[in-house]
């Protein structure tokens, strides 16, 4: 049976998931543009024992799907098609299109993706305005959860022993998964609004925090919960896939220290060490746990049966009959087809004819050999002149619809392609650049071999050398960020990366389309920050706009 929602939680659980709109005003104040929509009392839906671990579902699927009915029709967020508001599409779009890894035909939402591609964006763009609204979903959802399985409470209603000894785990996941939706926001959009379950619903609209008493909050959480003590999250690889353990909370807290000096004036004083110290030792947990190895078959991680690939740590389980929306990889495997490609060859019935990849995308590869090389060049030029023309650009059929075996997913219309959030190959690489930045708990040899790792399961030799790495220079093309470049690409990490090399801004390195300009033009260092959304600062009187908007 297929990894999904149903194979994680029974299929009791998913049941009442789905009748679950599970949605609570953001302490109080869920009148904003593209809005969540509200819920009855805790009293009103936690009834029986499987409420709680029904609600549990629903936080984990809020990752996923987009509503409460199948693809479309009773959505989670009001104000935006339901399919442009699923999690990871937006999440995706926001870290890769104003990038060198991927370009857009599509001019949906009022032409947001344009402007995210052109980098031109301003506070009304409906997708940044959506992506707002999903972190604020994900918490809200998960401070309710909180909020509604204290011990107090589920003494109150009777609830069994053997639901509240499976609690203390429970409720760490909850966090976790705040957690993650907090790091997502702290990266996109600096200092936003950390509420907790502790502040009541029906309250005053919330302020702003600052970016780092986000990342502190962020911090702090993750800390907590893998300490193993009261509500923590299980040992590395016992739980089920598709939901978290410690490993998963090991790799936030590796990007959050890897990105400390991009969140932080003084990372070193908020964290009391240095965060390379810490990138180090949150990868290194991943890396000697042994519960994951490197799947020799790079392109098994993105196809129907990746559920049974090596080095996935943390996924979003997709299934094309119980998890059907328009995001996700149903987006990822549709829009990357056009053109003279054969939809079915990737498992599909159709292509959206919008995503490829820039020029400077392909040169990432500067070895033709290089099995992570995933490209459809027939009929395609490499070159972007017109972005509203699919054929502009080299296709990117990375994910898709079809099994190791090759055989097709069970519905060409909504694909069994889970969506990897992290993987064991990133772990390898925040080792590696953390150690080259300084890590005095690093080793540069061992950097050496992880990075000479990735390289020869991709079909390259081993020849990398500790000075290959140790090239950090901003004016070039760091080894380090073209590494990441070509074993992460597409997977919504490169927006981050090319603002830590500080790259992503002004004109040290320019590519198609950056800047609105073909030829690519300098943009001013604010953008490295989104606006918050215009909608949210007319309801909230509370928030601050960020700098240049």
């Amino acid at each position: 049976m297929r990894t999904s929602m149903m194979t994680i939680f029974g299929r009791a659980s998913l049941g009442l998931m789905l009748l679950l709109a599970v949605a609570v005003g953001l302490s109080g104040c869920d009148q904003v543009g593209t809005q969540p929509k509200g819920l009855a009392s805790g009293d009103n839906i936690f009834q029986d024992d499987g409420a709680y671990e029904s609600y549990l579902a629903k936080l984990y699927a809020g990752l996923n799907v987009t509503g409460q009915s199948g693809p479309a029709g009773n959505a989670d967020i009001e104000g935006i098609d339901e399919g442009f508001s699923q999690y990871v599409r937006l999440w995706w779009q926001m870290q890769e299109l104003p990038t060198d890894e991927a370009v857009i035909t599509f001019q949906d939402a009022g032409g947001a993706p344009q402007t995210l591609q052109r980098t031109n964006w301003s506070s009304t763009n409906g997708f940044l305005s959506a992506m707002y609204a999903r972190i604020s979903f994900q918490v809200m959802q998960a401070n309710e959860f909180l909020r509604e399985s204290t011990p107090g409470k589920l003494d109150s209603r009777g609830v069994s022993q053997e639901v509240q000894d499976k609690m203390p785990q429970w409720r760490a996941e909850a966090r976790f998964l705040r957690a993650l939706s907090y790091w997502h926001g702290v990266d996109l959009f600096g200092g936003i609004p950390v509420v907790t379950q502790d502040q009541p619903r029906g309250g005053a609209p919330p302020s702003d925090n600052t970016r780092r008493e986000v990342f502190e909050f962020v911090e702090s959480e993750l800390l907590a919960i893998i300490d193993g003590e009261g509500e923590s999250l299980v040992p590395i690889g016992a739980a089920p896939y598709g939901r978290a353990d410690r490993a998963a909370a090991y790799m936030v807290l590796a990007n959050l220290y890897l990105n400390a000096p991009v969140y932080l004036d003084n990372p070193q004083e908020v964290i009391g060490a240095d965060p390379m110290n810490r990138a180090v030792e949150y990868a290194g947990r991943v890396i000697d746990s042994g519960a994951f190895s490197l799947e020799t078959n790079y392109q098994d991680l993105f196809l129907a049966d990746n559920h049974t690939a090596d080095g996935v740590v943390f996924a979003i389980p997709h299934d094309g009959e119980t998890t059907q929306h328009y995001g996700g990889t149903q987006f990822l495997t549709h829009a990357a087809v056009g053109g003279n490609m054969e939809p079915s060859t990737y498992g599909i019935d159709f292509g959206y004819a919008g995503l490829r990849t820039t020029p400077e995308g392909v040169n990432l590869y500067s070895e033709a050999s290089d099995d992570r090389r995933i490209f459809f060049t027939d009929g395609q030029s490499l070159e972007v002149n017109d972005l509203l023309n699919f054929q502009d650009g080299y296709a990117v059929p990375k994910y898709q619809n079809v099994a190791s075996d090759g055989q097709p997913g069970v519905n060409p219309t909504f694909p069994d392609t889970d969506y990897p959030m992290f993987r064991l190959a990133e772990a390898y690489l925040i080792y590696a650049e953390a150690a080259v930045r300084g890590a005095s708990d690093g080793d540069i040899g061992r950097a050496v071999s992880l990075v000479n790792d990735l390289r020869q399961r991709a079909g390259l030799g081993r020849d990398v050398a500790a000075s290959d790495l140790q090239d950090l220079d901003q004016s070039g093309t760091p080894f380090l960020l073209q590494e990441r470049g070509r074993e992460l690409f597409w997977e919504a990490r490169r927006r981050m990366d090319l603002i830590r090399f500080g790259l992503f801004t002004g004109g040290n390195y320019a590519w198609s389309w950056k800047g609105n300009d073909q030829a690519g033009a300098s943009i001013p260092d604010y953008r490295a920050l989104y606006p918050l959304p215009q909608s949210e600062l007319q309801v909230n009187p509370n928030l601050d706009q960020n700098t240049g908007y």
